[in-house]
């Protein structure tokens, strides 16, 4: 019956203002038209149904009609909707427009325009009230005249108050019920407008989560690759010019009285410089170390020792437990390293005179184990890998973890040490070797006649 209120519109729809508007205008000047018809109209036919004393009262009641709606065009800006003005001058205007029905049937074109603002004037639980009074006016009106004349006369006013009734009663239902929709539709439209607000806010935050994690993705892999080189240059630069310096120390103590064992150091020296310049490039390039390029792990490894062994002067033994297979490279590499690491620590700080190196080969997990007799140290005493410290015991752990595999250290004053590495087993899609246990040692010197090989993480005697 009424048009919902501005506010219920959204914003930049023109359309639903325009309208509104219109019945803005209608509220304001349309009674002053319809009460003006409806005297035009009343008056033409007032000789046939009218007497003249009615005709002056209905003159009066006109007055007081036109004066009620000049109050209320003041007013109304300043009443809210259901306010009692706003009752008061509805029940006014419906009790002239009954009055002046009574008088002239043809003043109902008046009384109908109670069905336009019933709703804005009164109170929700008043409007039907308000329908159905309007629809007393209007039917007896349609039946002849209040109050009706003859039976058939009340016959008609009762089914004609049924009809009106119902059919103010329907559409108010139906106007009510499109104002729902409108208000859910309104809702629906600002709860999407706030939802695209959130969406696009999400969209900013994540894009720039997508650009700091790409930053710290960069910067993750720069750290990680000068860790990488930090750790390769340690293990090959560094422990080469350690073996160059010690050559080059026992050259400085022979030279007078032993030339050709001067020069056979000598010959090692340049060897070892050769071989850590080779190491440093394949570390930049970030290759596989060159023992791996023509053996397998098991025989790199025998190498290694073996020639850490001539080196420092030390007995170390190999030994190679379990099936022989061909493993991953970065296994093999990462393996390959910590052992070298785990030597060079032993050359350089235990003093040791045996020194015992295996690798075993288990069903899904590769071990390497290092033992030396020598001097021992406490490992929660251990300086960590840092810049003043070495990559020694963090390194070969970083080097295990990168690989789902872990290192560790077991020693004490005194006691020797005993250093594990444990790494998945992952193998490379070649043939392998099978060499049982207790088989010779591969590419690496072979235990005494009559010696076990030694168990893992025991330090030898």
């Amino acid at each position: 019956m009424t048009l919902p209120p501005r506010s219920s519109y959204p914003s930049g729809a023109t359309g639903p203002r325009t309208l509104e508007d219109r019945w803005e205008q209608f509220y304001r000047y349309g009674p002053y038209a319809v009460l003006t018809l409806s005297v035009l109209v009343g008056g033409v036919a007032a000789d046939l149904i009218m007497t003249r004393t009615e005709m002056y009262v209905a003159g009066v009641l006109v007055v007081a009609a036109y004066g009620l709606q000049g109050w209320w065009g003041r007013a109304r800006p300043r009443t809210a909707p259901g306010a009692p003005a706003g009752v008061a001058y509805y029940g006014a205007r419906t009790v002239l427009a009954f009055a002046l029905s009574w008088l002239n049937p043809f003043f109902a074109i008046y009384a109908a325009l109670s069905y336009f603002d019933v709703e804005p004037l009164l109170p929700k639980r008043f409007v039907r009230v308000g329908l159905l009074s309007t629809a007393v006016t209007l039917a007896g009106s349609q039946s002849g005249g209040l109050p009706p004349a003859s039976p058939m006369n009340w016959v008609a006013f009762c089914v004609l108050y049924i009809v009106n009734a119902a059919l103010a009663l329907f559409f108010w239902h139906v106007g009510m019920r499109e104002e729902e929709k409108a208000r859910i539709q309104v809702e629906t439209i600002t709860e999407l407008e706030r939802t695209n607000l959130r969406l696009e806010d999400a969209m900013a935050q994540n894009a720039a989560l997508h650009a700091q994690l790409l930053v710290q993705a960069r910067e993750a892999g720069v750290d990680d690759e000068r860790r990488r080189l930090a750790a390769e240059i340690h293990d090959t630069l560094a422990q080469g010019l350690t073996g160059i310096i010690a050559q080059l120390q026992v050259v400085t103590s022979v030279s007078d009285r032993d030339p050709e064992t001067a020069r056979l150091h000598l010959e090692r020296a340049a060897a070892l410089a050769r071989h850590s310049l080779g190491e440093a490039r394949r570390s930049v390039h970030n290759l596989a170390p060159v023992a791996l390029e023509h053996d397998e792990l098991a025989g790199a490894l025998g190498k290694t020792v073996a020639d850490w062994a001539e080196q420092h002067r030390v007995r170390a033994d190999f030994t190679v437990t379990g099936t022989v297979e061909p493993v991953h490279d970065e296994i093999a590499a990462t393996l390959l390293r910590i052992a070298g690491e785990a030597l060079a620590n032993a050359g350089r700080h235990s003093g040791a005179s045996r020194v015992g190196v295996t690798l075993s080969f288990m069903d899904d997990e590769l071990t390497l184990d290092v033992r030396d007799d020598g001097r021992g140290f406490d490992p929660a005493t251990a300086t960590p890998a840092g810049r003043t410290g070495g990559f020694g015991l963090g390194g070969m752990r970083a080097r295990a973890e990168r690989i789902a595999g872990a290192v560790e250290v077991e020693s004490e004053p005194g006691g020797g040490t005993a250093v594990s590495a444990r790494v998945p087993l992952v193998r490379h899609p070649v043939n392998s070797t099978a060499v049982a246990p207790g088989q010779a040692p591969v590419n690496g010197p072979a235990a005494p006649p009559g010696q076990a090989a030694p168990s893992r993480r025991t330090v030898p005697s």
